[in-house]
């Protein structure tokens, strides 16, 4: 059976245009795949602490000090990012980048000797790839013509997602939410015509949406 692992980082829950983004991702991924199996990640409300004193000082020594406390929640959210098939990430920006929540799991997730090891050569992921999407809301536009405020979190993504292996990164967003409601509606537009195409483009390999067992 395929998982999708679903990791959502907005405050707002369910009402959030990034959920709302990801939602429509999740839609299609089940098209393809009815009988895939849906986990629900919810960080953005504030349930998932940061890392303890213990979870940090084992990143700088040569062996986990701990398996109790945030230790414990690493690798509980490990395995379950090992189980997906395919993860879908959808969260705000704040403040021209990603949000504590976000930045919170990927403390947890991001772990030497668990999903990375370090060479001469540099950090080298230890987890399968598989196809992250990520369905971005921000109330000011960070991408086309119109752009009017720089983007620093998806260049943060594009190298920390990488470096525990996860490189097959698809990226959608709903830009200018703090506008007028017709151009949020033109903004949706343009995310669903990216899905469209997107989707189109891998009907004749739908194999591409998943992890390659």
């Amino acid at each position: 059976m395929k998982r999708i692992l679903h990791v959502s980082c907005s405050p707002r829950g369910e009402v959030a245009e990034s959920f709302r983004l990801a939602r429509r991702i999740i839609e299609r991924l089940q098209q393809n795949e009815p009988t895939a199996h849906l986990t629900h990640r919810v960080i953005g409300d504030g349930s998932l602490p940061h890392i303890d004193a213990d979870h940090a000082q084992s990143q700088a020594s040569d062996s986990d000090v701990s398996p109790v406390g945030s230790m414990a929640r690493s690798e509980a959210l490990i395995q379950e990012l090992e189980c997906a098939h395919c993860i879908v990430i959808s969260t705000p920006m704040h403040n021209l980048a990603a949000p504590s929540a976000l930045k919170a799991w990927i403390d947890h997730v991001v772990r030497v000797r668990r999903t990375f090891t370090i060479t001469r050569s540099g950090k080298v992921g230890l987890l399968a790839d598989r196809p992250v999407y990520v369905a971005i809301s921000s109330g000011g536009r960070f991408s086309g013509e119109l752009a009017r405020q720089p983007d620093f979190l998806t260049p943060y993504l594009k190298a920390i997602l990488p470096t525990i292996g996860l490189h097959d990164l698809r990226f959608f967003s709903v830009q200018g939410t703090n506008a007028a409601q017709e151009y949020v509606l033109q903004a949706r537009e343009h995310a669903e015509q990216a899905l469209q195409e997107h989707f189109t483009d891998c009907t004749a390999t739908p194999c591409a949406h998943w992890r390659k067992d």
